[in-house]
């Protein structure tokens, strides 16, 4: 365990302008936990920052004392770098200020928002930018790693809609960054997660949203899954960019909608989401229903805050988490038969495989525009071993692993960084693709020393 001075850390106390904690302070277990409950780590100190000033003075104190440090936003990476052992872990949770200026369709976020924090007050307008689909995922991870959710398709990823950037460096400064300031930056900021600095503000685009959205789930039985994962991959090749579909695979939880006899059995749900006039929505997705025997259906027009946290209790912290992910262009017939073949053979009750759509407007951006490249994925796939006891660790991730290897052979270029594991290291490089040169050339310049490491790391050397 890192001993530091108790003078030094009194005196890092006494002039913090937010909250610091100790291991043997109350609040500090609390404090120190994330999503992820594989991830048990004890950092030396904890800052709880509140402003951006707060935010330089923890950089400076771990910088002058040769600390590790971890910056948490959320908390919700699946590779846990939120929370470091011995070092200095920078909670931004605290800063949770949201500003909407209607007229122009910009949002001003700090850093320890979450997505259900920024699209309420958004979404009290009328506006919305491309986020997650859970609501507990922090905005600043989301963000910095790429981000796709629900209106991907009609609004691009959400570092397309990233207008700016306050940021502090690792040195303390504090630089704005923006296409017309440190342009390289925002660059490397948009997909190149936490590796330039910490940012304290993002400014985002947003776009007019319901409020209210045609939303739901469509359940068809295991059996009927041949069927419904070839129909899928068909319709989203051609559906309108107004429209989202995405496909998940699990034993069937409790929904109120299904009969009780299916819960606890392998499932084929669609989940759909359409950004424009419900009515024309509902025209829309009728051929859905003959994808297969329908086994239960909910769909219907709600607020898209509320679809927003569908499946937040899916997704709750304090279980164990192992993620595999690839890429996919198009959804073929072998990628159809492995991907059959692994969900018949779940792991555990709330193991899943799913396949995000993307596609429409988050293709028609050159690929080195920004540090998100993999611009010719229609699909994320991601295997997500999801278990509550650490003796079941090695049969879900051994699941989790194979299922990835055999899928391979299908998968497209690039990987969507958010999504890697902490024993994934030597995917990044393969992650960024082409643009990954330019990002060790960003790394040198305004990272040279790598202290910020606690990330998907890329190395300045």
């Amino acid at each position: 365990m890192l001993q530091l001075p108790k003078a030094a850390i009194d005196q890092f106390k006494t002039l913090f302008q937010g909250t610091v904690l100790l291991p043997a302070d109350a609040e500090y277990d609390e404090a120190r936990q994330i999503w992820n409950a594989m991830i048990d780590r004890r950092p030396a100190i904890i800052a709880r920052c509140s402003s951006p000033e707060s935010v330089v003075q923890a950089v400076d104190f771990a910088r002058q004392n040769g600390l590790l440090v971890s910056v948490r936003g959320g908390g919700h990476n699946i590779a846990g770098n939120a929370v470091c052992d011995d070092g200095l872990m920078i909670d931004l949770s605290p800063m949770k200020r949201v500003e909407i200026d209607a007229q122009t369709r910009r949002a001003s976020v700090e850093p320890g928002c979450t997505l259900a924090d920024f699209d309420a007050v958004a979404l009290a307008h009328g506006l919305a930018t491309p986020l997650g689909i859970n609501s507990t995922t922090g905005v600043a991870g989301l963000t910095l790693g790429g981000g796709f959710g629900w209106l991907s398709r009609k609004y691009g990823m959400t570092v397309d809609n990233l207008l700016g950037a306050d940021v502090v460096m690792a040195d303390g400064r504090q630089l704005h960054a923006s296409e017309t300031e440190n342009a390289d930056l925002f660059w490397g900021l948009r997909g190149g997660g936490g590796n330039f600095g910490i940012v304290t503000r993002f400014e985002f685009q947003l776009h007019p949203v319901g409020p209210e959205v045609l939303s739901g789930l469509i359940v068809f039985p295991f059996d009927e899954a041949r069927s419904v994962i070839t129909a899928f991959a068909r319709f989203t090749e051609q559906m309108p960019d107004d429209l989202n579909i995405w496909m998940v695979i699990r034993k069937a939880p409790p929904l109120p909608f299904l009969p009780e006899e299916t819960h606890g059995k392998e499932m084929v749900a669609l989940a759909l989401c359409y950004a424009g006039s419900p009515a024309e929505g509902e025209k829309l997705i009728q051929p859905l229903r003959g994808f297969g025997k329908v086994l239960g259906e909910h769909i219907g027009v709600q607020p898209y805050t509320a679809w927003q946290q569908a499946f937040d209790p899916l997704l709750t912290p304090g279980a164990r988490n192992y993620w595999k992910s690839h890429n996919f262009s198009r959804i073929g017939d072998e990628a159809r038969e492995v991907i059959m073949e692994y969900a018949a053979k779940l792991p555990s009750p709330q193991c899943e495989i799913f396949i995000g759509t993307i596609g429409g407007q988050t293709t028609r951006v050159a690929p080195e525009a920004m540090a998100y490249s993999s611009r010719d994925a229609n699909y994320v796939m991601n295997v997500h071993g999801r278990w509550d006891s650490a003796a079941e660790d090695e049969r879900c991730i051994a699941w989790a692993r194979e299922f990835f290897a055999r899928s391979k052979p299908f998968a497209s270029g690039g990987a969507y960084i958010n999504f890697l594991t902490q024993d994934e290291s030597d995917r990044i490089a393969f992650a960024y693709g082409t643009v990954y040169k330019r990002l060790v050339e960003i790394k040198k310049k305004y990272d040279p020393t790598n202290f910020f490491r606690m990330n998907q790391n890329i190395k300045p050397d």
